[in-house]
């Protein structure tokens, strides 16, 4: 699938946009008709050609815009981005990882040479054509992590086992939902999931970290997770809560279609072969209410998944101010007809066609 890439923005005017066909290959979070936690983790393998799921990192029609965009986050606040002394081997695991899966998946847009340490990489979208020393961190114009993650899609949390724990020791963090690698960076797991209501009760994260202790390298795992956002804001973070805060005031009966955004991140995790680190890439989808809509089924479920989210989750994803409202806009779309299990849209095999 040949990709064209948008000219858009996520701030400002907010240019943002979904063609049909990244509206079709959305990661609608919900295979049935309701919503409550679970660690849901399957399998990370490529499958459904066309999807989000057929490629190891996924790259789409927003990437040179999501790209710029982490660069003028990275230029405003340079602790977006932090890595302990003692995770730089974890930094070129993720580099490998990234660089041969995308060469492997995307031959046209991107191109490594490797001879013993001695490497190329080519970045064709984004102009880039670098040689480097693989381990030298001094070849580099940024450290391993930082310099592969600003050409990846979403963000990355790099963890480092040990103590029977995942520790939060390194990360890129610009497009996250809410929560700050500032706060976060050196706690373990439990420390940063600490706000989460109704699934400690429900033991959810003793379960995934269990998971995670065990994840074996060549065999990464995904998941997903979601929001609601206003406007197509990539950096809706506590650091810039001043800017987007507000936004929530902004809904009206009127508007809900174009400002309401679903926000689903694809979460997938990755055992690294040299440092045994665990790496945790956080990719985030936005979708407003009127491109959503376009999918019968999505309209249907959403409508009941949102009108039966009990009031602690309600208020933890920040929805309290247009939850009624969204409701009763996507209600029009809802006729009470079954619909059918799954996530994907009714007309996936004609899509893929």
């Amino acid at each position: 699938m040949t990709i064209v890439f948008n000219e858009e923005t996520f701030r400002d005017d907010f240019t943002f946009r979904n063609s049909p066909v990244a509206i079709k290959r959305f990661p609608f979070p919900f295979h049935e008709d309701r919503y409550m936690y679970s660690v849901n983790i399957e399998p990370h393998v490529k499958t459904a050609p066309g999807s989000v799921y057929e490629h190891a990192f996924d790259v789409d029609e927003h990437y040179v815009a999501e790209m710029r965009d982490r660069e003028l986050v990275l230029a405003e606040d340079p602790l977006r981005c932090q890595s302990l002394p003692h995770m730089e081997l974890a930094g070129w695991d993720l580099l490998e990882l990234i660089m041969t899966s995308k060469a492997e998946d995307y031959p046209d847009l991107f191109e490594l040479y490797r001879d013993g340490d001695s490497w190329r990489w080519i970045n064709r979208p984004l102009g880039i054509d670098d040689s480097f020393t693989f381990g030298d961190a001094s070849t580099l114009p940024y450290g391993p992590m930082e310099y592969i993650t600003r050409q990846t899609q979403g963000d990355f949390a790099l963890l480092d086992q040990r103590d029977g724990n995942l520790w939060m020791d390194a990360g890129i963090v610009t497009t996250q939902a809410d929560w700050s690698l500032d706060f976060d960076i050196g706690m373990n797991f439990f420390e940063w999931h600490g706000p989460v209501p109704l699934a400690h009760d429900m033991r959810v994260f003793e379960r995934a970290l269990k998971f995670l202790l065990n994840l074996q390298h060549g065999k990464p795992a995904r998941r997903l997770n979601w929001t609601m956002t206003i406007n197509p804001r990539l950096d809706t973070s506590p650091e810039n809560y001043h800017k987007w805060g507000t936004d929530r005031a902004t809904v009206t009966p009127e508007n809900v279609g174009n400002l309401v955004h679903l926000r689903v991140e694809l979460q997938t995790f990755w055992r690294l072969p040299r440092s045994n680190a665990i790496v945790f890439p956080i990719r985030c989808y936005l979708i407003k209410m009127d491109e959503l809509v376009t999918v019968p089924k999505w309209a249907k479920r959403l409508h009941r998944v949102l009108k039966t989210l009990p009031p602690e989750l309600i208020d933890y994803k920040g929805l309290s101010r247009y939850h009624g409202m969204t409701v009763e806009w996507l209600s029009r779309y809802d006729d009470g007809s079954p619909t059918s299990p799954g996530f994907f849209p009714d007309d996936w095999q004609d899509f893929q066609r």
